[in-house]
């Protein structure tokens, strides 16, 4: 039933948005809604999928029911509906970041039929109150926004998505919208049988973004690639920008980096608390800086129309993943920039951390990492490869120069034969193997699986000699690219023959392929990482050691919980003299800065200016962490609350040294909830006991600590409220 005088769609735009006239397929959808039907929406990034379920929300009777991951898009959606509409209450969000208060509002105003769009995360949804609450409404329809989410092949796979078909059967008959920006024909097909959606009208658009310039660089040896990166920045003034990096500790260096160099910019990771992330994006979306640096895994849900570069410091794990990062650019039709920075020894990296991954969660990540690698070292058209990889045939004369390998074209040389070698090997083999195994043949190798199915034994093995690995891959993908051959949906990676294919060995013509690019590998110990020599100022250092002993009396807390000696020897090199610069300081997170950094600013303002000191603003600075793909895979685990145990034989280490690793961690300023850990130890009294006495101590050395107590607790259980003493009151 429509809830509003305004009967048609059209109207509708121009009454609650203010538009004239719909973009591609949004009228239809909206249409579907109205009349009751399901529809799957696959709409790239900036094309105004969410159009699609605010406008009939916004008609029907009763409240839509919106899942989507990202909190952070959730707020900034509702703000913008609220934006468009005369009461706040027009829309709300439902998720972990309410207090009860706040969600007494939520419910309250939905109930009295308020609220026609109602924003839940798919944890929250799950929540058997949250359901008895659904019911007690009326829902207009359900849209399950980020869709891929639901499928192992998507790019960020949630659990939690699996179980919505199920949970929303509850709520009664009502028409489901599934909506993602980046789907494969696998994630596709996934999402529809998952979300039991065969039957519901698909809506799908062109992936094509055509205002965005791909390109991808080398990584440089040492620092040179971050000089790159700054130089391509200030080349950019006043343009606003991301840059993904695979880990948290990379993302606060390079960010570190920046504002060294003068380019303002936030990081934006899971490991800051949510006020802190909602502030960083606020700032970005304000223009307070230009630059945010993200994790590549961690979703920021901005909706900012002039981001004019998007740059991959790091290689994404998945073209869907690059696609979705890369669709934050350019989304005002403006050309943009996609950067992506590429060492083969990244892809390694990847690869290290499914180690411990199940089977065949192993093997899925292998076949996606494997996808990026080839769209990253290809020489065609980079805009071909990734259509191709949705699913959507383009001629690449059409990509106009928007990326390297068509605006710098390189040679290219006669695969004739070679083509005809493979698509024969495909169609011989009976459309069993994929590009790897093929090519492995030609190249002789006896694996595993080439000597179980007696390859070894084929006129064509080892036939290919002549040329590498590289190349029979390259030969593979452009069958592929050319649309003579395709991957098995439910076989994912099995490469079968098109009817072109067949076409085309029946009456072979000229096929033409530039050799890929070959990247060099730079592995950390060729100095990846950004170096600087620097001696503290001791004058500095000593003014600054006494002042925290001052700050820590006031306080009545211990000096160390304030600043440590690498903190205060960091901030004797660099010279902070505001609140923005002292967080760039090692070990320094911006609610430690609020807390104690002030008199600190103050007086290293004072003695910059009493001793004329020319403060190093064009400095290239050093994060001394160890950013290996281990820490960042123990983030995540402590984030996931599993044992320290666990943790430990999973990266096959001790406790003991698995606790050296954490402590590190939180010395350096990362808030970590270890309580979960102390819980299974020490039960609430005695935590509270022990974190009493860190609060008075004038030091933290365990020796001392134990014997206070008498030996009434042991030096681990010692340790790990030390740890959690640091994490909660100094970060």
């Amino acid at each position: 039933m429509i809830d509003t005088e305004l009967q048609s769609p059209k109207e509708a735009l121009k009454h609650f948005f203010g538009f004239d006239t719909f973009k591609g397929h949004q009228e239809n959808i909206i249409s579907a809604t109205l009349n009751g039907e399901d529809s799957f929406v696959i709409m790239p990034t900036g094309a105004g999928k969410s159009l699609c379920y605010q406008l009939p929300a916004l008609m029907m009777e009763g409240t839509a029911i919106i899942i989507s991951p990202l909190i952070a898009l959730m707020k900034n959606q509702v703000d913008q509906i609220r934006g468009f509409n005369e009461s706040d209450t027009v829309a709300h969000f439902l998720n972990s970041s309410l207090s009860k208060v706040d969600i007494q509002k939520v419910k309250d105003d939905t109930r009295s039929q308020k609220t026609k769009m109602l924003y839940i995360a798919p944890e929250t949804l799950k929540k058997e109150e949250t359901i008895d609450f659904l019911k007690e409404i009326k829902v207009s329809f359900i849209a399950v926004d980020e869709a891929h989410c639901i499928s192992e092949w998507g790019h960020d796979f949630r659990p939690e998505y699996r179980r919505i078909k199920l949970i929303t059967k509850e709520l009664g008959n009502v028409p489901m919208m599934a909506l993602t920006a980046t789907a494969t024909p696998k994630v596709q097909s996934d999402i529809q049988k998952n979300l039991q959606m065969t039957e519901a009208t698909l809506f799908k658009s062109s992936f094509n973004r055509h205002n965005l310039y791909y390109e991808i660089r080398p990584k440089g040896k040492k620092d040179a690639n971050v000089k790159n990166i700054v130089s391509y920045i200030k080349s950019k003034p006043n343009r606003s920008g991301i840059i993904y990096c695979l880990s948290r500790k990379r993302v606060e260096e390079i960010s570190e980096i920046l504002n060294v160099n003068g380019i303002k910019s936030i990081p934006y990771h899971a490991g800051l608390d949510a006020k802190t992330r909602a502030s960083h994006q606020d700032k970005f979306l304000m223009e307070e800086v230009k630059v945010v640096v993200a994790t590549i895994a961690f979703g920021m849900g901005i909706d900012k129309p002039d981001v004019r570069f998007v740059i991959h410091y790091d290689v994404p794990k998945s073209l869907e993943g690059y696609y979705q990062e890369t669709g934050r650019a350019g989304r005002d039709g403006i050309e943009s920039d996609c950067v992506l920075y590429y060492n083969p020894a990244d892809i390694e990296k990847l690869e290290s951390f499914m180690k411990d991954k199940p089977v065949a969660e192993r093997e899925i990540g292998s076949l996606l990492t494997f996808e990026t690698q080839s769209f990253v070292e290809s020489s065609g058209c980079r805009r071909k490869m990734l259509l191709h990889y949705f699913g959507e045939s383009f001629n690449d004369e059409n990509c106009n120069n928007m990326c390297d390998n068509c605006r710098h074209p390189k040679p290219k040389e006669d695969v004739t034969k070679e083509t005809k070698m493979f698509l024969e090997s495909v169609r011989d083999l009976g459309e069993k193997f994929d590009v790897d195994h093929l090519a492995q043949i030609f190249m002789g190798e006896r694996t595993q699986a080439i000597t179980l199915n007696r390859h070894d034994k084929l006129p064509i093995f080892a036939s290919g000699t002549y040329r590498d690995m590289a190349f029979w891959k390259s030969v593979g993908r452009l069958c592929m690219l050319n649309l003579y051959t395709y991957k098995d949906i439910e076989n994912y990676g099995l490469v079968k023959m098109n009817e072109k294919g067949e076409a085309w060995l029946a009456a072979p013509q000229k096929e033409m392929m530039a050799k890929d690019t070959a990247f060099e590998r730079v592995t950390d110990e060729d100095g990846a990482s950004f170096e600087v020599e620097a001696v503290y100022d001791d004058e500095l250092f000593s003014i600054l050691k006494e002042l925290v002993k001052t700050v820590a009396k006031e306080k009545k807390l211990p000096p160390y919980v304030i600043f440590t000696d690498p903190s205060l020897e960091d901030m004797a090199v660099k010279y902070p003299i505001s609140m923005e610069e002292l967080q760039n300081i090692q070990g320094v997170n911006i609610n430690k800065a609020s807390k104690y950094g002030q008199k600190f600013i103050e007086a290293i303002s004072n003695y910059v200016e009493e001793n004329e000191i020319e403060r190093p603003q064009d400095m290239v600075v050093k994060s001394v962490v160890n950013k290996s793909g281990a820490k960042v895979a123990l983030i995540l685990n402590i984030d996931k609350k599993n044992s320290i145990d666990d943790i430990a034989r999973g990266r096959g280490m001790s406790r003991d040294e698995m606790v050296t690793e954490i402590e590190g961690i939180i010395y350096t300023g990362t808030k970590l909830n270890l309580r979960y850990a102390a819980q299974s130890i020490l039960d609430q009294n005695q935590q509270d006991e022990i974190f009493e006495y860190y609060k008075q101590s004038t030091t933290d050395d365990l020796e001392e600590a134990v014997k206070y107590f008498d030996g009434d607790y042991n030096h681990e259980e010692m340790r790990l409220m030390r740890m959690i003493f640091i994490s909660e009151v100094a970060n």
